[in-house]
């Protein structure tokens, strides 16, 4: 395990690590802490009450945080015809077809999420091998996957995030900056919260939400109460 540095070992003695925080009071630490010489991502975690090994306990989706995440993405899509000429008047970085796909195969990765119209995937498919392990694979279950570009890449653009559970059914999804106000990431946290908490399996048994923490890049985790934020 690294060592920690003077400045992270200061910080830290601001967290209780007993404790869980209500949303708010755990935001505010994450901003205190991060110290870093620039702006940190805040990120949120959840563990949650599923079975990832079973089918019907996936949770995966996509949503628009209310206040972005302080990213701007660089949206790739795989279109022709009209709807390529869709995808560049709504702000994609990178349309293309063929030429694009061999692209990626020689090694090209600038960007960070690709849209693909349905018509595509054959193609696009053929890049599962490079692109799967990357995650950068598209869905529709994250509406990556869709004729309808121009709302793809906008929401995109305005600050969408994809959440997943691990095999470990954990949930990591970035929800802001550090230099956010705190109004905006609890907004952003709690939008995300419900989020999942709509997604919840109907064959989940027991508690769903058991913990869930911030963090944000350097600095130290900060438990959240579940009760605070999944009434």
């Amino acid at each position: 395990m690294a060592k920690k540095t003077k400045k992270q070992q200061e910080v830290s003695k601001l967290v209780d690590r007993t404790k869980a925080y209500d949303v708010k009071e755990a935001l505010d630490l994450v901003k205190q802490t991060a110290k870093a010489n620039f702006d940190e991502t805040v990120e949120a975690a959840f563990r949650l009450g599923v079975d990832p090994k079973k089918a019907d306990q996936q949770i995966r989706g996509a949503m628009v945080l209310p206040h972005g995440t302080g990213k701007t993405q660089t949206v790739l899509v795989f279109a022709k015809g009209d709807k390529a000429k869709e995808a560049e008047a709504a702000g994609a970085d990178y349309v293309g077809e063929q030429d694009l796909i061999t692209k990626i195969n020689q090694g090209w990765f600038d960007f960070d999420v690709i849209v693909a119209t349905p018509d595509m995937m054959a193609e696009v498919g053929k890049l599962g091998r490079v692109l799967g392990p990357k995650g950068l694979m598209p869905n529709p279950k994250t509406g990556t996957v869709t004729f309808e570009v121009e709302k793809a890449v906008k929401e995109i653009k305005a600050g969408k995030v994809e959440y997943r559970v691990d095999r470990q059914s954990n949930i990591h999804v970035p929800i802001g900056k550090a230099s956010f106000e705190l109004n905006q990431l609890v907004e952003n946290f709690q939008a995300l919260a419900d989020t999942l908490i709509k997604a919840k399996p109907q064959a989940s048994k027991g508690i769903y939400m058991k913990n869930a923490s911030v963090t944000s890049t350097m600095g130290p985790g900060v438990k959240v109460d579940p009760s605070t934020f999944s009434k």
